[in-house]
């Protein structure tokens, strides 16, 4: 058995993470039994003081998630962005410039995923954001790889937990970091989303990666995007025959950041979802409640994307809650 195989069986050994994900063919599985991914965008979960409150809090909306049919968290590491998003600030970020690690940032994930992982809920972990690249907010080289190497050796315990290289976007250095990753860790899952709404990725990067994560086409990008979208996903299970996460689908709200220029329907994503699921790919959903700022009439005042806070998305959820009785079998 190689060394950093070896370190990965001695921490799971000490109970630290009790659930690991792991892929069959383009199916996920949680501990060998099939998991029915099914995401929610909470990019600023690290950050949030109502969610991380205590430990109890953290359960209770956990629970609350998994009563409307979420099992999977899209988390980031870098929220650091200007855009007046919730939470977002300087150093509401998992590196320091050097790419050393902030220890009171990796603490809250560490408790986020133990919390997680005692309820069998996943964390999909979106290391770097484009969002921060454009605003010059950025690791050089060198400070990017000790940051993924730190952060792969202290995440070794957690089996609960993916790696999702960038949130929206790709350079060269994408491989050679799930590279790196898969050498200290090499059960430990590995995506990247590449480009903004409509980029499927490239074809040497998709068939390194461990599972899919392309945002399909959305409003602006295509007519009837609840089609274009399922399309999309069914071609990428087929060429490369593994999983597929629409990982952050159409959405409504505010037009700025990619968002919808006309009016969208909660039945747009439920469409949107069901033929996803028909062709054998996952959703993550995705909405409006965190970027346009506290005390905006889209933001729940918690920052916490609630399932019941607006009647828009709550329909969604509600959905999503019914997984069973709608999925295609």
């Amino acid at each position: 058995m190689k060394i950093s195989a070896l370190i990965v069986a001695l921490f799971a050994s000490a109970g630290a993470s009790a659930g690991e994900l792991s892929i069959s063919g383009t199916r996920f599985e949680l501990d060998g039994k099939p998991f029915p991914y099914t995401g929610l965008s909470f990019f600023n979960a690290i950050y949030n003081t109502n969610f991380n409150s205590d430990s109890q809090s953290r359960v209770t909306w956990v629970k609350k998630f998994q009563s409307y049919g979420i099992n999977v968290l899209r988390v980031w590491g870098q929220w650091d962005n200007a855009r007046g998003f919730v939470d977002a600030s300087p150093s509401s970020t998992l590196y320091h410039a050097g790419g050393s690690l902030r220890a009171e940032h990796l603490a809250t994930l560490k408790t986020i995923l133990r919390d997680c992982d005692a309820q069998g809920v996943v964390v999909e972990l979106a290391m770097f954001a484009q969002e921060s690249w454009r605003e010059n907010i950025r690791l050089n080289p060198q400070a990017e790889r000790k940051a993924v190497e730190a952060l792969t050796r202290e995440l070794m315990p957690f089996r609960n937990v993916t790696f999702q290289i960038w949130n929206e976007h790709d350079d060269e250095r994408v491989i050679p970091l799930v590279k790196l990753i898969k050498s200290l860790d090499p059960k430990r899952l590995v995506t990247n989303s590449s480009g903004y709404a409509g980029d499927l990725g490239n074809d040497e990067e998709n068939r390194v990666l461990d599972y899919l994560t392309p945002h399909t086409s959305r409003q602006g990008t295509a007519k009837r995007h609840w089609e274009v979208a399922a399309q999309e996903i069914d071609s990428l299970l087929k060429k490369f025959n593994k999983p597929v996460v629409d990982d952050e689908p159409a959405r409504n709200g505010t037009s700025n950041f990619g968002g919808p220029r006309e009016q969208t329907y909660p039945t747009d994503h439920i469409l949107n979802i069901i033929n996803v699921w028909r062709v054998g790919g996952y959703p993550t959903y995705h909405h409006d409640m965190f970027q346009t700022g506290y005390g905006t009439p889209a933001c729940p005042p918690s920052g916490v994307p609630d399932p019941e806070f607006s009647p828009y998305h709550k329909q969604v959820f509600e959905f999503l809650q019914l997984r069973e009785r709608y999925e295609p079998k």
